[in-house]
């Protein structure tokens, strides 16, 4: 770890805090679900290492960020909002926005609405889509038995009491599921968090919480992750479930709109998202709609928490993104 310094900023009428390193060219780093800040621990200093400001946030609701009391006020604009707001806050015209899971959705969204801003992207593990024909409560399946993980979700305080019952328990259950130890791709067995849950059981019932840890996380990693969780509750994270049909909505009106700025994509090779059907189609058709696509690579035997499971491999890969970057100024 370098010179890594810890602050509040203030963004978008929120207090946002921010782990950052380095000096030059602004680099943000956005987390997914369930993570924090703390996901980018192993990018942070590679980034600043050759001479890049590396800034991660806690997205709203996680973390030590604020966390806005209406669940209307997490949709993926929101967000993008804040982040064109923390690029201010950082003194730089634009940056290159990078981010897994959720981060990537967002990243991909910042990118698309404002290539002003963010002048390139980089995403771990979801894709680049079009938007769908109907909106995703009438998309996720739910039957008599079951309903998707989704759904679940969307049930007020449901989660939230089971994920903070134990909130060791919880994170070592779904990391570990998610991971390329356990993931779908890797261990049929082992059930995909996120896909059905059966009703009447929570999301955890059929996670194995595992003897040991993976070998990317760290005792002390889990720990701070743990201890953001118990300060933050998980309701801020759920909320941005809650708003798939509200984003949907609003992603009208960027329908066609191509995201035309220089982008890249990796995902684990036991990613659970592989496992959704069509899913390796529509990474096959990211040119379409990303066309300046400059590489989609798969990460072997790496899961869906890619930055931290195959730490060398994605900084590799995003270093030789952005000295792209800069070769073509």
């Amino acid at each position: 770890m370098g010179n890594r310094n810890q602050r509040h900023v203030e963004a978008n009428g929120l207090r946002l805090h921010v782990t950052e390193e380095g000096e030059g060219p602004l680099v943000l780093l956005c987390h997914g679900f369930p993570e924090t800040a703390h996901a980018w621990r192993h990018q942070l200093s590679a980034l600043a290492e050759v001479g890049f400001h590396a800034v991660a946030p806690d997205l709203r609701g996680y973390g030590n960020s604020d966390s806005p009391a209406d669940a209307a006020d997490f949709t993926t604009l929101d967000v993008v909002g804040d982040l064109v707001a923390l690029v201010d806050a950082e003194g730089a015209r634009d940056a290159v926005i990078v981010g897994g899971d959720w981060g990537a959705t967002i990243a991909w969204q910042a990118a698309q609405a404002r290539p002003d801003r963010f002048r390139a992207v980089a995403a771990l593990g979801v894709p680049m889509m079009g938007r769908a024909p109907v909106a995703p409560s009438r998309m996720f399946p739910q039957t008599a038995a079951a309903v998707f993980y989704t759904h679940y979700f969307d049930q007020p305080d449901v989660a939230e009491q089971e994920f903070e019952r134990d909130v060791a328990s919880t994170l070592r259950k779904i990391y570990f599921a998610a991971s390329g130890s356990a993931g779908s791709r890797a261990d049929p067995s082992t059930p995909n968090p996120f896909g059905m849950v059966a009703r009447g059981q929570g999301l955890l019932d059929t996670l194995p919480d595992p003897e040991a840890l993976p070998p990317w996380l760290e005792q002390a990693d889990l720990d701070i992750f743990v201890e953001s969780f118990r300060k933050s509750g998980f309701r801020g994270g759920l909320n941005y479930y809650r708003n798939l049909d509200r984003n949907w909505m609003l992603q009208g009106a960027f329908a066609g709109k191509r995201v035309d700025v220089p982008a890249l994509f990796l995902v684990g090779e036991r990613d659970t998202g592989l496992a959704i059907p069509g899913m390796e189609q529509i990474i096959e058709a990211m040119p379409g709609l990303v066309p300046q696509l400059r590489s989609s690579t798969v990460i072997p035997g790496a899961g869906h928490w890619l930055q931290q499971e195959a730490p060398g491999a994605v900084n590799a890969a995003l270093i030789q993104f952005l000295h792209s970057l800069q070769d073509d100024e």
